[in-house]
């Protein structure tokens, strides 16, 4: 069996003190599957794709970090509930894609970044992470 494992011991025992010990925990190794197609997507965009690509994605809110290859996104939900929820959907598949976005909440405000820190810039997955994103806020 392979994968990670971890122990967690605390140094005290003293009566007052609630001791727990997490002896090992393990997690299954990354498919080889995902991790090949996911590096296919985590290459630099082409200056072409990414004018075509980045100005589609203008028009839907998405505008250009300065001084950083990366993309931003501010959105707006009715109550925090909402905004929690759109979250969690992006965060599941944030998992499946193993991209995870640079992201801020209050409230019912979220304030999105994404770049994939792979390449050091823009790629294919931040796109398409861009366009859930945008799939997912207007079902909300």
């Amino acid at each position: 069996m392979s994968g990670l494992m971890f122990s967690l011991r605390t140094g005290s025992s003293r009566p007052g003190n609630r001791l727990f010990r997490l002896s090992s925990l393990w997690l299954p190794p990354l498919s080889k599957n995902n991790s090949s197609k996911m590096s296919s997507d985590s290459h630099w965009l082409s200056p072409a794709d990414r004018e075509q690509l980045v100005t589609e994605l203008r028009a839907t809110g998405w505008v250009e970090v300065e001084n950083r290859n990366a993309i931003f996104k501010e959105l707006h939900f009715k109550t925090f509930n909402q905004a929690f929820g759109f979250m969690s959907r992006v965060a599941l598949q944030a998992e499946k894609m193993n991209h995870h976005p640079e992201w801020f909440n209050v409230y019912n405000k979220v304030q999105i970044t994404l770049t994939t820190h792979d390449c050091g810039g823009l790629s294919k997955r931040d796109i398409k992470m861009a366009k859930f994103i945008d799939k997912i806020a207007l079902s909300m």
